[in-house]
């Protein structure tokens, strides 16, 4: 990971200097940088030591970082990681724009590695992404979404990209079209899981544990699994206020959704969905070469549905 964080300053350099702010800013914020680490594990696991390896495990965090810019500006966030998003400091133009910098500085170390097939997947799951923040951007406020429709948008913005960066390990391991299936597999189970703990804790957790606002997912009126699966128990009038809050993006009543949803047993069931995905990872893992990266694999999925922000 350290040769990957002397990658992503490297390549972040540009002879416009609002881009270097800009990027730096949002980079230097932290972050899990699980996308990444879960690249250099699964070649770890499968004995792969390419050199390309930190290069690419840069690129996906450079993909999902841009994803980040153009989010925050979307949803009109003004909180990150516990502090000011950078459309909050440097405007939204500036976000957009540089998102669009770190996109394209992506693909230019895409074609640096000089193997279609690795360019195939990253532009492959580039699009996928799109369509899935797209197709989030037109459930906006539908206070009838299901959990199909649910799923169907975490795993094209927020899997797509976990599923990519354990492919692209196989590709470089160059494994067999099992082995690889297997990897994918991981990472979507894995992404999958990530996403649903994280809507989780937008009703779950604390402001100063998250490093966001809680109920920033009410206001954008995002139709998470918590408050559909606490549709499908909470009584008609508690039901009505979720939907109202929904389709209006209304938070004056957040603390009483918040409550609904505590006692409903909503979050329990988004929690039990996580599981199961993350135990779908694990399955994925126990069939890659046993070894410490494997267990650690392994380990990643359990601790993930612990995480607290």
């Amino acid at each position: 990971m350290a040769w990957v964080d002397q990658v992503i300053q490297e390549r972040l350099s540009s002879d416009v200097p609002l881009v270097g702010q800009v990027a730096q800013y949002i980079i230097s914020a932290g972050g899990k940088r699980v996308r990444p680490a879960l690249l250099l594990l699964v070649c770890q696991a499968l004995g792969c030591e390419d050199p390309r390896r930190h290069a690419l495990a840069a690129v996906v965090e450079f993909i999902h970082t841009a994803t980040l810019l153009h989010d925050d500006v979307v949803d009109e966030s003004t909180l990150r990681r516990g502090r000011d998003t950078a459309n909050q400091v440097f405007g939204n133009a500036a976000s957009v724009l540089v998102g669009d910098f770190l996109y394209s500085r992506a693909f230019q170390m895409m074609v640096d590695a000089g193997n279609m097939r690795i360019m195939q997947v990253l532009a492959d799951a580039t699009n996928v992404i799109a369509e899935g923040e797209v197709l989030q951007l037109m459930n906006m406020h539908d206070a009838h979404l299901d959990e199909e429709a649910y799923l169907r948008v975490i795993r094209a913005k927020t899997a797509k990209l976990f599923e990519a960066s354990a492919r692209l390990a196989a590709i470089l391991a160059g494994s067999d079209s099992d082995t690889e299936a297997r990897c994918a597999a991981y990472g979507q189970a894995l992404g999958a899981a990530f996403q649903v703990v994280d809507d989780v804790l937008d009703y779950e957790g604390e402001t100063t544990e998250l490093g966001k606002n809680l109920g920033d997912d009410l206001r954008e009126g995002k139709m998470t699994l918590p408050l559909i699966a606490t549709l499908k128990h909470c009584p008609a009038e508690d039901a009505q206020l979720i939907r109202t809050a929904i389709e209006t993006g209304q938070t004056d009543q957040l603390d009483a959704i918040v409550r609904i949803v505590r006692d409903s047993g909503g979050l329990a069931q988004a929690r039990a969905t996580a599981m199961a995905e993350a135990q779908r990872a694990i399955d994925a893992a126990r069939a890659l070469p046993p070894g410490a990266a494997t267990q650690a694999l392994v380990q990643l999925a359990a601790v993930l549905l612990e995480r607290r922000s």
